[in-house]
Formats: structure tokens, C-alpha cells, sequence
């Protein structure tokens, strides 16, 4: 006997989707964290020399890298890219 699998189309926005407040922010700031990790994978960083590039602590790097995007603003998030960019400019 096959169950049948109920699923419904999500909106696009997984925040908004599981009911965050301002899930068009959230979904930015994923967006930054993303882009930040990609230029540190490709760039072959570890994570303390990410951090000190940055000038935050590893600890808070590591929570950023995680998924832990509430505690920092959208423009903070911007900044570490920023600085990320302004050394390595291949962001793909």
C-alpha cells in the first residue's frame, strides 16, 4: 500500500515560508552569508584567518557561517563581504 505524500510549493522565500518576521531581510542576509562563504571556500581560509581578516572573533565567525544570522544586522553582514571582496575578487 503506497501513502500518498502531501507537499505544498513553497513562496521562494524559506523564511517566509516558516513564518520568520521580515523574511525578505532574513533571506538577504542568507543571501551575504552565502556569497562570504563561497569566497572563503575558494580562497582556501580557515576560519581563524577568516576571522582575523575581519577583525571579528572566530567564535562569532563560526555562528555567522552556521546559519546564526539573527544576531548580526544586514549591514554588518555587508561589511564582512565588503572587506572579503576588497581582497579577493572573484565572487562567483
Amino acid at each position: 500500500m503506497t501513502k500518498e505524500i502531501k507537499f505544498q510549493k513553497g513562496s521562494g522565500n524559506v523564511f517566509y515560508d516558516l513564518g520568520f518576521a521580515n523574511p525578505d531581510e532574513l533571506l538577504v542576509k542568507a543571501e551575504l552569508v552565502r556569497k562570504i562563504s563561497a569566497i572563503i571556500t575558494q580562497n582556501n581560509l580557515n576560519q581563524v584567518e577568516a576571522s582575523k581578516l575581519l577583525g571579528i572573533e572566530q567564535s562569532k565567525f563560526s555562528a555567522l557561517i552556521k546559519g546564526n544570522i539573527l544576531s548580526f544586522s544586514t549591514e554588518t553582514i555587508f561589511s564582512y563581504l565588503n572587506i572579503l571582496l576588497s581582497r579577493y575578487d572573484n565572487l562567483s
